[in-house]
């Protein structure tokens, strides 16, 4: 399994940054998603600008606190967990992925990955909330 965790500072409120990571209908920000279907209140599917489906099953929400999912494709599996908290006029976001590679020719590349999607989502939500890049 590998595991990667991404942190950042946002001088925006909180609800702001919750709204715009939990939105499963305004996810134009997103530069590496092309669609998001929305099953029912616990399960989505995100389609890859190749066209690539990854299935998400929603585990747990405490609202402007925490949101978790189990997600998977036809090249991995693995687990979302999103932490937020507002202190002093700031909201620090935490992110950690935990992703086990399904295929055994795509494991020297797969922590790469991952980091690389993991900045690229902070780029793209640091765009979103107007924050400097």
């Amino acid at each position: 399994m590998i595991v990667s965790t991404v942190k950042e500072v946002f001088p925006n409120n909180i609800r702001e940054v919750w709204d715009v990571v939990t939105s499963l209908d305004k996810y134009a920000w997103r530069s590496d998603i092309a669609k998001i279907d929305i099953i029912n209140s616990k399960q989505f599917v995100e389609y890859s600008m190749d066209g690539t489906p990854t299935y998400f099953s929603v585990t747990a929400i405490e609202p402007l606190k925490r949101w978790e999912f189990d997600m998977g494709n036809k090249n991995m599996e693995g687990h979302w967990i999103g932490e937020f908290s507002y202190k002093y006029g700031r909201t620090t976001v935490e992110f950690t992925e935990e992703i086990r590679v399904k295929k055994w020719y795509l494991k020297p590349f797969a922590r790469l990955y991952l980091s690389r999607m993991q900045e690229m989502y902070m780029h793209d939500l640091r765009k979103a909330l107007h924050h400097p890049v």
